[in-house]
């Protein structure tokens, strides 16, 4: 009975517009801070000033706008639409994937993994709803001070080592799905409308570079645990840099940069025409 009333309380709660629209609203969010990661990336590729202390990933982001005029009014904002989108996330942990398309496209095992996956963003856009209120409030932290800090406590025993290493295989496997998601075009179910020759390159693009900087992020916290060096460890921000010490460097992170702008484009699409 308890069950049967959670459900139909969130049913109810995502067949109303306001609930649809601030959801949406997170999606252009996301976009935003997608396309300021590519804009610190290409500043790091070009040698702009300040490009290499800033962290090219989304803590860096939401870092350039709390330092812009009215950065702390934006960040609040950006914090409303992203809470939203967990919110969606979570409903959809709850009554299935699409709850304003009921139907039975996925039924058993992958069911079930959809949720999962739902649980998992949902957490993921919680984690950002809150570190843009802390950057909002001035107490804002790079993520990758963070994961450096953490890693390296984790790094002082055998089981933290182990669970590093799992961590590292588990972003791997997501990179790895969102190159598959990006080449195999698998993200054009999640729209309403059909690609057309703006979207689908943008999606593509987007999904395969942003898989390609979370698997190389993966292996580096892999690498990291082995060699015992932290500071590898420190996400997406550290891959991106390791891009630049490569051969060719300047141009593998321009074209990071220019993987990142297309998947914030791809989400603009995503709050106009994704399936809800």
């Amino acid at each position: 009975m308890a069950e049967n009333s959670v459900h139909g309380a969130v049913d109810r709660a995502t067949s109303t517009n306001a609930f649809e629209y601030a959801a949406r609203a997170g999606y252009a969010t996301s976009g935003v801070l997608h396309l300021l990661v590519g804009y610190i990336v290409a500043r790091l590729a070009l040698g702009g000033g300040g490009g290499a202390s800033q962290n090219a990933d989304q803590s860096g982001a939401l870092a350039t706008v709390a330092s812009s005029t009215g950065g702390a009014v934006t960040l609040w904002l950006a914090a409303v639409g992203l809470f939203g989108l967990a919110a969606w996330r979570l409903a959809e942990t709850v009554v299935g994937s699409h709850p304003n398309e009921p139907g039975d496209e996925d039924k058993g095992a992958k069911k079930q993994l959809k949720r999962v996956k739902s649980l998992a963003l949902a957490i993921v856009y919680c984690g950002l709803a809150i570190s843009a209120i802390r950057f909002a409030s001035g107490s804002g932290q790079s993520s990758g001070q963070k994961n450096a800090g953490m890693s390296a406590e984790l790094m002082q025993s055998v089981w933290g080592k182990a669970l590093l290493i799992i961590v590292g295989l588990v972003v791997i496997v997501i990179g790895g799905y969102h190159v598959y998601k990006g080449a195999s075009e698998k993200f054009l179910d999640d729209l309403k409308t059909s690609g057309g020759s703006v979207v689908t390159p943008l999606g593509k693009v987007g999904y395969i570079a942003k898989g390609a900087v979370f698997a190389g992020a993966g292996l580096l916290v892999i690498i990291a645990t082995v060699t015992a060096d932290p500071a590898k460890a420190s996400g997406i921000d550290a891959a991106v840099k390791a891009l630049g010490e490569a051969p060719f460097g300047k141009f593998l992170l321009l074209a990071a940069a220019l993987g990142f702008a297309a998947y914030g484009a791809f989400c603009f699409t995503m709050a106009r025409f994704a399936r809800m």
